[in-house]
This record gives C-alpha cells, structure tokens and sequence, in this order.
C-alpha cells in the first residue's frame, strides 16, 4: 500500500514538475518568440500551413532537448527515464506546442499537430506494430551456435532480405534469432550493432521496398530497378566491408572466449511460420497504397484528410496484427521472450520526436530562404552544377537525426526535382541522395525507425547496449571513415 502510495506522489510530482517547466519555458519563449511581423509571416493569413522561411533556430530547441534527454538521461538518472520517459516525451512536444500557440493561435498549433498525428505518425506506428507483432510471432526453436560464420551467415542475409522486405521488416525477423545465437556468448553488443548497420540501415538500398525515402523516390517517378542498377556498387562496398569487419571483431571475441558452444545442443526447428504469409500481406499493403492511392478521401480539418488507399492499408495492417496475435501459438511468442514494451517505448518516443522535429522539417523544406541557406548552397558550385559530394553528406547528416523520408525530398527537389531528368543527366546525384539518406540513417539510434527497436529488444533480452552517444562512437568509429571511403570513390570531383 505504502509502496503504491509513494509512487502515485511520485508520478504526481513529476507532472507538477513537467506542468511548472512548460509554464516557466512558455513565459519565458513567448518573449524570445515573439510574434513580429517576420515570425507571423510564417503562418500566412489565408493558410494554415508552416512556413520554415520565417522560423528561426530557437524552435528547434525542444527537439534538441528530446535528441538530449534520450542521450543523457539513460546515463545520469536511468531510473527516472525508465519511469517516466512518456512524459518527458511530453514535455519537450509540449515545449514546442505551448510557445507555437502563443505566438500563432490555436488554429495553427491545432493544426500542425493534427497534421503530423494523422499523416505521419500514426501510419508510421501501425506500420511498426504489425511488423513488430508479426515478426515476433516467428520462433526458432534448438541451439544456434553463434559463431562467427553463423553471425556472419545471419547479417549477410538480412542484407538481403532487407531490400526484400524493408529493413524494419528484415529487423524484426532476424534480430530475435541473432540474439538467440549468440545468447551463450560473453561479448554480444558488437553484433546487435551491426546488426543495425547492415540490417536495419545499409541493406534497403537496392529496391524501393528497402527503405521509405526510396519508396518516395519510385512515388515521384524513379523507376522500381533504378536503384538496383545503379546503387549495387555503393551497397556491395559498404555491405562487405561491414561484414568483414565484424567478422574479423567477432572472430577475435571468440576465440577470446574460448570458442564456446551451447550447453545444449538441439535440433533447430522454426514455430510460428503462417506469420510468413502475413509479413508478405505487410509488403503488398503498403505497396498497394504507393502504386495505386485512391482519389477519394475522407476529410478531416481543413486540407488533412485520409486516402481511402491509406485508410485500407492502415486498417488492413491492424487486422494483419491482430491476426497474428489470434493464430500464433503462445510458446512461440514465449520462446522469443514477447512483450511489447519496446513498441510502447518506441510509440511515446518517437510521438515527441515527430511533435518536435515539424520546424526542423519546416526550416529543412524552405531550402535556401530558411535558417538552413548556408547549408543548402553547398550542393551547387560556382558553375551551377551539383556538388554530389556535398548531396551526400548534408543528405545523410540530416537523415541522421531528422526523419530521413522528408530530407530524401528536400535535396531531391534541390536537385530539380523531376526523375527523368536526375536519372538520365544526373544519376549520381541522385545516387549521392539515396545513398545518404539510407546508409547515414544508421549513425545514430533515432536515424531509422528498426534502429530503436533493434536497440529497445536486446537491451530487454539483457544485452548491454550503449548509450545514444555511445553508439554514435561505435558508428563514428566504423561507419565514418566507409562514408569518407564511398566519396572518394563513388562521389568526389578531380
């Protein structure tokens, strides 16, 4: 009872808290944000649609606060994010809201949000949760032996499936058996992180279905094969020297190790396999909704509306998990250690991430008129032709913290914006943005939707992770120098 009490009082006075910190940080940004004449002209009399032109770099404060919670608060008070990581969630999207209202009225902030809830986010979560659900259905039962031509075995094919399936598909798939595998080794971190290397970032990249700014790419008229022609080196260089390189870490681990085997050996059996059929209705849900969107669709405030194909699709992926949940023996899931705190962890963090990030994207999107106009003009040189080393890096910078979909369009569009033309005079261009936006997602946890997820699984399954900029020194350290390497070779002008 006591126990109950005082964590009721604490849960309340972490909300007195967050409701002081919004008051406080409202009162004093309505000042710094005041509305002026520039900052009005951000949100246009006649529309309610967010100008980035106007918006200055204080808005993207609390996004840099929610980038920093999840990076420090693990670390320093790990107990207090553990509990109540939602609300912090909260109280940065609130911290972007609270000020946005003052400054613009309750149509706009309504808006924006709205906006982002229907059109991005919550097509964005039941995409994950169907993934999630399905793939955790699947179940290889018996001893996996974990060695280093198995790990090897197991990241090269789900370099491939990942192009096959998506990499969040591939993710959920495979991560559970890798962990499974690798369950009687000492030292297993190595292999989850590169695991979201290759998996879960660097193999979407030869078909549309790989990764979501290629699927916006093929919308926008590239063709289906284009990335497979034309991308197969960049993935191959990258891939192999991934795989290579853990193959000589986890190599060395082993033998270190001692060469261990499981204690005991079984025969390998896989339980759950009707949830193959239902990852397959995954992938062609979604590209029903991408080849063949419905011109009707149904309103709901000012221009948001639903697709009817989107509506299906979304739908039809709810039906497709609930399915799973229905026809999935139960020891299967218990084999797999199931639970769905890591999609909840996922779901609340990633609410404030997209809440936040609407002026990053916003100022990103005005191109040379916003904050970011330095930026952008690094991608055309004196002459006027395009810098492709510098679509390369400021593509994938940016996919390393923003959602990588809306920067894939923006330096597309910077790029002039009609496929015809990038792919017959200017493929590497093109190139240097498709690869950017997908192999730079992997820099940090929040770069690509399965990285988190990947991360959430096998810290639940008692493997020590490390922390945001922990793992951003591991990509440093490994990824980096590749992306330095692949300019050279694939981007750089002499």
């Amino acid at each position: 009872m006591f126990s109950s009490l005082s964590g009721i009082l604490r849960a309340r006075r972490a909300w007195l808290a967050v409701a002081l910190s919004i008051v406080l940080l409202g009162a004093g940004n309505s000042l710094s944000f005041a509305a002026t004449d520039a900052a009005v002209a951000a949100i246009e009399a006649s529309s309610l649609h967010l100008d980035g032109r106007a918006l200055s770099f204080f808005w993207v404060l609390p996004f840099v606060g929610t980038l920093l919670s999840i990076a420090l608060l693990p670390l320093f008070a790990s107990r207090f994010w553990d509990e109540h990581f939602g609300k912090i969630a909260l109280f940065w999207s609130l911290a972007f809201l609270v000020p946005f209202f003052l400054a613009f009225g309750s149509a706009p902030a309504f808006y924006v949000t709205l906006h982002t809830l229907i059109e991005e986010y919550v097509p964005f979560i039941i995409l994950l949760l169907a993934l999630f659900t399905i793939a955790g259905g699947v179940s290889v039962t018996g001893s996996l032996s974990g060695t280093p031509l198995l790990n090897l075995g197991f990241l090269g094919a789900g370099a491939i499936l990942a192009s096959v399936m998506g990499t969040t598909g591939a993710s959920m798939l495979l991560i559970r058996p890798l962990i499974r595998a690798i369950s009687h080794r000492r030292h297993k971190t190595h292999s989850v992180i590169f695991f979201i290397f290759i998996v879960a970032n660097a193999g979407g990249c030869l078909t549309p279905l790989g990764d979501p700014p290629l699927f916006l790419g093929f919308l926008k008229g590239v063709d289906f094969f284009w990335t497979l022609v034309h991308l197969w080196p960049q993935t191959l260089f990258l891939c192999a020297s991934l795989l290579a390189i853990h193959y000589v870490i986890d190599a060395y681990y082993f033998r270190k190790e001692g060469k261990p085997r499981p204690e005991s050996p079984s025969k390998i059996s896989l339980e759950g396999k009707r949830n193959f059929l239902l990852l397959a209705g995954v992938v062609a849900l979604v590209l029903y909704s991408g080849l063949y969107p419905s011109e009707g669709a149904i309103p709901v405030w000012a221009d948001i509306e639903i697709a009817y194909s989107n509506l299906a699709r979304d739908l039809g992926l709810l039906a497709l998990t609930f399915l799973s949940v229905w026809i999935t023996d139960k020891g299967a899931r218990r084999a797999n250690y199931f639970t769905w705190r890591p999609i909840m962890e996922v779901a609340k963090l990633f609410g404030g991430i997209f809440v936040t990030m609407i002026p990053a994207i916003a100022i990103l999107r005005a191109g040379s008129q916003g904050a970011l106009r330095s930026l952008i003009s690094l991608v055309s040189g004196p002459d006027g032709a395009p810098v492709n080393a510098a679509y390369f890096w400021l593509t994938g910078a940016l996919s390393s913290f923003l959602d990588n979909a809306p920067t894939y369009l923006v330096f597309f569009n910077t790029a002039g914006g009609d496929a015809a033309t990038l792919m017959s005079l200017f493929p590497l261009t093109l190139s240097a943005v498709s690869c950017g936006a997908v192999f730079m997602g992997a820099n940090t946890y929040i770069g690509n939707a399965p990285n988190f997820m990947v991360r959430s699984i096998a810290a639940e399954r008692g493997i020590q992770m490390p922390s945001f900029f922990g793992y951003m020194a591991w990509s440093g350290a490994v990824l980096i120098p590749l992306f330095i390497a692949m300019t050279f070779l694939f981007y750089a002008r002499f």
